[in-house]
């Protein structure tokens, strides 16, 4: 199923013309049925206001988008959302908390949640809480918790933005497995040009605020990817070239 961006404009009003900001001008893109594509550029150039339009958090101005042949038009278990932190429920366990994104029930719910909890390596936390897991534990769990509704678009707002190195790595991981197991429709916002080309099929750079886009970077590299491949090098510097930063 297709998505489409179609020249979206974002203006958020404040209370006078002077809090007038805006967010994005004349944005356009589609993502074909299971592609993987992150957005990169400056703070404040947009990024996590796309993913939340593509929620259906926020209405755009102007344009508008289109999953298959439907506008969207508010939120939708279609579109999963996972955030930079954690949004567990902390009085639910591990297993209850991924049993609670669909309110799934009986044997065969449980067993469906305890087979993505294995998937990411948590079957001897599945009773634990969220306050005795780490941070990499705890996305695992939102990342998984997000997956088990089967969305057809999965939105990414940095969820490795506050993971140490390793664990960020062995999430980049996760994650690629989970996009292969599902084949949906993958979108993250990162502020990581390495983890952009690492993970992503395309890349959208954009420039500041307005937030426009500036260029959209095919990775043509076959899955697993070498960060340190010549291939991977050279990606790598033509995007920091787009984003100025050289």
């Amino acid at each position: 199923m297709k998505l489409e961006v179609k020249s979206i404009t974002k203006i958020f009003t404040g209370s006078d013309v002077k809090n007038t900001t805006k967010a994005l001008d004349n944005v356009s893109f589609s993502v074909e049925d299971g592609e993987f594509i992150s957005i990169i550029g400056p703070s404040g150039c947009g990024k996590s206001t796309i993913l939340r339009l593509i929620a259906g958090i926020l209405e755009p101005t102007e344009g508008e988008l289109l999953l298959g042949e439907k506008p969207i038009e508010g939120p939708d278990k279609n579109r999963g959302m996972v955030f930079q932190k954690p949004t567990l429920f902390p009085w639910l366990t591990v297993e209850d908390n991924v049993m609670f994104s669909q309110n799934i029930q009986g044997k065969k719910g449980r067993e469906k949640a305890e087979r993505l909890i294995e998937m990411v390596g948590l079957s001897d936390f599945k009773k634990s809480y969220p306050s005795q897991l780490s941070g990499g534990m705890a996305q695992r769990v939102s990342l998984i918790r997000t997956v088990i509704n089967r969305p057809e678009v999965f939105l990414l707002d940095e969820p490795l933005g506050q993971l140490d190195a390793f664990s960020r790595i062995n999430m980049q991981e996760e994650l690629l497995r989970l996009w292969n197991e599902n084949h949906h429709i993958m979108i993250m916002v990162t502020h990581d040009v390495d983890e952009a080309i690492y993970m992503s099929n395309r890349v959208i750079i954009m420039e500041p605020r307005p937030g426009r886009i500036k260029r959209i970077m095919d990775i043509d590299l076959p899955y697993p990817r070498n960060r340190l491949s010549d291939e991977f090098s050279n990606l790598r510097n033509e995007a920091m070239k787009s984003l100025g930063m050289e």
